[in-house]
């Protein structure tokens, strides 16, 4: 059984999950964005709750580390939106094609991105933080990729704050996930068991974040965020097109 953790396929998900870690660190999220795309083709069985496992143990560290600037009032609505939409990315996990899925949802992280370019800023209203909270869910259940819509929607919070409300709204999403995927036959004790190595992994790039990106300014986090959500965007179309 051990053998399960030191295989080829083991060992690079350790390695991608330490480098999702340094990065949802840094900036607030993504572990998935980072993990996801790889994983899908060389390990699908880390996809999507090992990836969802890992979130939630680092979602709570990072909540820990910002907490004095989440604001679990703002987050409500998204919190609301993020069970209906945990459970049609359930509904989809079992309905839909894998390619189709990647290029629907792809499409949609794309849009989200050129929608935040445009020269004017989208707050992030009650209605609005709801629909993200939605989308979130039906990413992240459906995929392990939740990050980009609530990112999209908060990219102009000061650094600590995005990292803050981003982690313990994680924290939320990531349990209701795992609660939708287990009837799903997407979490069983076999996907536990290959996630147990790496807790580790993870713990690491989020210690060695924590001592190097603790002082990076608004706006270069910001243009790190785009860019994981367009690199995001773009794999998932390809990988559904190939």
């Amino acid at each position: 059984m051990f053998a399960e953790w030191v295989t080829t396929e083991a060992l690079i998900a350790a390695f991608l999950f330490f480098l999702g870690s340094f990065v949802q660190t840094a900036i607030g999220f993504g572990l998935a964005i980072v993990s996801a795309p790889l994983l899908i083709l060389v390990a699908p069985e880390y996809v999507p709750a090992p990836i969802c496992l890992v979130a939630l143990f680092i979602s709570l560290l990072n909540a820990f580390k910002h907490r004095d600037s989440v604001e679990i009032g703002g987050l409500k609505m998204a919190l609301i939106g993020r069970v209906p939409g945990s459970i049609a990315g359930g509904v989809l996990l079992v309905m839909v094609s894998t390619n189709l899925m990647a290029i629907w949802l792809g499409a949609l992280v794309l849009f989200a991105v050129a929608v935040s370019l445009l020269p004017f800023r989208i707050e992030p209203t009650s209605t609005r933080m709801g629909v993200a909270g939605f989308f979130s869910g039906l990413f992240g259940t459906s995929s392990g990729i939740g990050g980009p819509p609530m990112a999209l929607l908060l990219q102009h919070q000061e650094a600590n704050q995005l990292r803050g409300n981003l982690s313990a709204f994680f924290v939320f999403s990531s349990f209701i996930s795992l609660l939708i995927q287990m009837p799903a036959g997407f979490l069983t004790l076999h996907h536990v068991w290959i996630s147990i190595p790496l807790v580790p992994a993870a713990w690491v790039g989020y210690k060695l974040a924590q001592l190097t990106t603790h002082s990076l300014p608004k706006e270069k986090i910001r243009i790190g965020a785009l860019t994981l959500c367009s690199i995001s965007g773009a794999t998932a179309v390809w990988q559904g097109l190939a």
